[in-house]
């Protein structure tokens, strides 16, 4: 596949006005030098559109467009289960998680942990969120967004990889979050267009002269094994998505993690001008999760039918751009780099985040939070040193990424089992340490450390002495067990009630009524999917 002038210019086009976009909503007001909270939270400004897109914008990117288009074409709609489920998750998020982390003014998910627990597991957390987001999802992210340019456009995959991310740390560099939320409604308006072009195309390719509803009833009829949302235990990809434990077991476990206590996504809620308007924002991102497979699962399932044998399922959704004529390949290869540049953006100005606020800024006493949680207006030169040190720790992180990505990637088949390998150790422990910080008064930094400790030991015992076990119930095994130890731990070892600093006495988790019917809204559109495909 090669681009052709027009498409060439349509890419041009959407370059430039991203990165003019960015640099325009960036600037400087009245003369006013950005802060740690203007650069790390976008002044505490965004409004419910840009915390929804940007939350879709940032979990989105070539890994899960590619690969869930390939397990379309593999496994079917059960993939879907992943962007379905999250829908639901982000409605616990914003219920039951955002007023406890808003009403203790909470940056960082690090800094969290030390105002519930104590200082050694915000250190210890803040690390090893660094040498994971740097070393395992940011490789990943520019490694595989390469590949999907190589394959699409036939450009040097090197020279895609340093291009991508460099764009992604030049047109965020001046604004931080600011840039890159704002910028993200432009990113995911053209991430969906551009996948429902292809869907489009190709239901129209199997629909004939019946069009696209005809096409949809000719591929659930030539293909109706590709159409069961649980699969059952004589599945050949039971292993990957167990049965009902996409409903109720280990899925959960997964989903809490990454969008209720992972920096990378929960920053752009931790930015909102309100409570409200972060959980408007969380209810405009779960709607847009129940549209994400029409975007790109329908495509890897329409190749099943339009091609055949293809020698790896990740080959799909590039097949399916060949439908595309001049002009709409531009614009959809556009949203495909949309989406590798915003989620690239989104992680290094995570990293940036952590980076200087839990470990420069706490080391050097600079840091603009209290003990207490509150905001503290700090000397104005020793904010803009705080900006100055997120700006040099994004590009440290985008160059690292980029030197390390072709040695711990290269030889890999499987970049994106890569991912769920290596963060599935550590998730049980993760979600156990926040669960309890959030909603039991007794848990001890004893327990949690246990609990990260446990989860790790647990699951690579699990992997490699039962190998049959699928992926997710191991996790919601390891689960279980971390959570008992630390339940354990924490009686055994209890600590003095001031070592806990979160507030939630006064914690007021009523939700809008406009916040209630669209949950429920969800709620019942999940239903009516599950019980149509199940």
């Amino acid at each position: 596949m090669s681009l052709s002038g027009i498409d060439l210019i349509v890419v041009i086009v959407y370059a430039i006005g991203i990165f003019g976009l960015a640099q325009w909503v960036s600037r400087d007001k009245g003369g006013k030098a950005k802060d740690s909270s203007d650069y790390f939270l976008a002044s505490k400004s965004l409004p419910w559109w840009a915390i929804g897109a940007s939350l879709i914008a940032a979990n989105i990117s070539a890994e899960q467009i590619v690969g869930m288009a390939g397990s379309g074409y593999a496994i079917g709609l059960a993939i879907a289960s992943y962007e379905w489920m999250a829908a639901l998750t982000l409605l616990v998020v914003g219920k039951f998680f955002l007023p406890i982390f808003l009403r203790n003014e909470i940056y960082t998910m690090p800094q969290f942990l030390e105002q519930r627990y104590g200082p050694s597991i915000r250190t210890l957390m803040a690390v090893f969120w660094l040498g994971l987001y740097v070393f395992v999802n940011l490789t990943s992210i520019i490694w595989l967004g390469s590949i999907a340019v190589n394959q699409v456009a036939g450009i040097n995959q090197d020279m895609a990889l340093i291009g991508l991310g460099l764009f992604a740390l030049l047109y965020q560099l001046k604004g931080g979050l600011k840039a890159v939320a704002l910028t993200d409604i432009v990113q995911v308006t053209l991430l969906v267009v551009g996948g429902l072009i292809v869907s489009a195309l190709a239901l129209r390719e199997l629909g004939g002269d019946t069009g696209m509803i005809g096409g949809f009833y000719r591929l659930t009829s030539q293909a109706p094994e590709h159409f069961h949302m649980i699969l059952s235990k004589d599945n050949a990809f039971y292993k990957d998505l167990p049965g009902i434990s996409v409903l109720v077991g280990g899925m959960w476990i997964a989903n809490l993690s990454y969008w209720g206590f992972n920096q990378y996504i929960i920053q752009r809620a931790l930015a909102a001008k309100s409570l409200g308007e972060a959980q408007k924002g969380i209810v405009f991102a779960a709607f847009l999760k129940l549209l994400m497979p029409l975007v790109i699962v329908l495509p890897g399932i329409a190749a099943v039918i339009l091609a055949p044998g293809l020698a790896k399922p990740d080959q799909a959704y590039p097949t399916m751009m060949r439908l595309l004529p001049p002009g709409l390949l531009g614009l959809v290869f556009a949203a495909l780099i949309a989406a590798i540049v915003a989620s690239t953006a989104s992680k290094i100005n995570s990293i940036a985040t952590i980076f200087t606020l839990d470990l420069y800024a706490k080391r050097r006493g600079a840091t603009s939070i209290a003990e207490d949680g509150s905001t503290v207006v700090a000397d104005p030169a020793v904010e803009r040193n705080l900006v100055k040190v997120g700006r040099i720790a994004a590009a440290v992180a985008i160059v690292l990424a980029m030197i390390t990505a072709r040695p711990l990637l290269g030889k890999s088949d499987q970049a994106f089992q890569y991912i769920q390998e290596y963060t599935g150790f550590f998730t049980p422990g993760i979600v156990v340490i926040f669960m309890l910080g959030l909603f039991w008064k007794r848990a001890t930094e004893a327990g949690a450390l246990i609990a990260a400790v446990a989860s790790f030991a647990i699951s690579l015992l699990l992997k490699y002495a039962a190998p049959e076990i699928p992926f997710m119930n191991r996790m919601l095994i390891a689960f279980v067990i971390a959570l008992a130890l630390a339940v354990i731990a924490s009686l055994v070892r209890p600590q003095s009630s001031a070592a806990n600093r979160i507030v939630t006495g006064d914690v007021d988790y009523t939700t809008t009524r406009g916040f209630n019917i669209a949950a429920v809204g969800v709620v019942m559109i999940l239903v009516a999917l599950y019980a149509t495909w199940w």
